[in-house]
């Protein structure tokens, strides 16, 4: 039914990263939207205290705090979550780190620390839960995975973040290869590439806004509902023939050049 297409009623999703920021803009979409969601995030007061927050307002959100930068630690939240649903109809990979310094000094750590949360993570996640995201899906209703990108692994900005952008450049084609191969199980792959959205991560656009929107087409930071509608777009039905894709959702920052010819 076209009136059902946006709903998410009786689904389970698991959002990494959602105690805050864009995380926590799509957890509180989903369950506005009907689905009982689960959120993670390494720092356990903060992952209580979101999930608390969230519930209070209406539907069910709890708090499955774990620090997924390592295998290990995928497979821990995996096992955690298996002993408390039998299915995982939508998982989004968000958890993610950033880290800027010249070219000249910029350090292992800060390399390895990017690029294990912001892609390495997303796909041994991915791997661990497949198992609960198979029992899920059906060609009818097929499972999610949507993978939390960055308008930065389509276009350069100015600030040295280099594993930043190499990071979420490979996660947009890893994307691609892990839909290729998923949607035999009925599992639909997508990637979300968010803009400037007010956030711990983007400093710049929570306390910069009016200056940051000077450099958008559309002439604004990302709120809230631009994300959230953007995620319960592609987790529920009407989202089901999209594969592989990967959505910018940035007020037209993306493709500036082309506007600019």
């Amino acid at each position: 039914m076209i009136k059902d297409l946006f709903s998410l009623d009786g689904r389970v999703a698991l959002v990494t990263g959602g105690s805050r920021g864009i995380g926590r803009m799509i957890a509180e979409g989903f369950m506005m939207q009907g689905a009982k969601v689960y959120i993670s995030s390494r720092k356990a007061d903060q992952c209580d205290a979101t999930a608390a927050a969230l519930s209070a307002d209406g539907g069910t959100c709890i708090s499955l705090p774990q620090d997924i930068s390592t295998v290990d630690g995928c497979r821990a939240l995996t096992e955690r979550l298996a002993g408390l649903e039998p299915r995982l109809d939508i998982l989004v990979n968000n958890a993610g780190a950033a880290w800027g310094a010249e070219f000249d000094l910029f350090p292992e750590s800060g390399w390895d620390k990017v690029m294990n949360l912001n892609l390495k993570s997303p796909f041994f996640l991915t791997q661990a839960l497949h198992g609960l995201l198979t029992a899920a899906a059906s060609p009818e209703r097929p499972s999610k995975v949507i993978n939390i990108a960055s308008i930065d692994g389509i276009h350069l900005n100015p600030q040295e973040t280099y594993s930043y952008h190499a990071s979420k450049s490979a996660l947009i084609y890893l994307t691609r290869r892990m839909a290729a191969r998923l949607i035999a199980d009925n599992i639909v792959v997508t990637a979300i590439a968010p803009g400037a959205f007010a956030s711990d991560m983007n400093r710049d656009a929570r306390d910069r806004a009016e200056a940051v929107a000077k450099r958008i087409p559309m002439g604004r930071i990302g709120t809230d509902e631009d994300m959230a509608a953007a995620a319960i777009y592609l987790a529920s039905r009407a989202g089901d023939y999209v594969v592989g894709a990967t959505l910018p959702v940035d007020g037209g920052v993306s493709m500036a050049s082309l506007t600019s010819v």
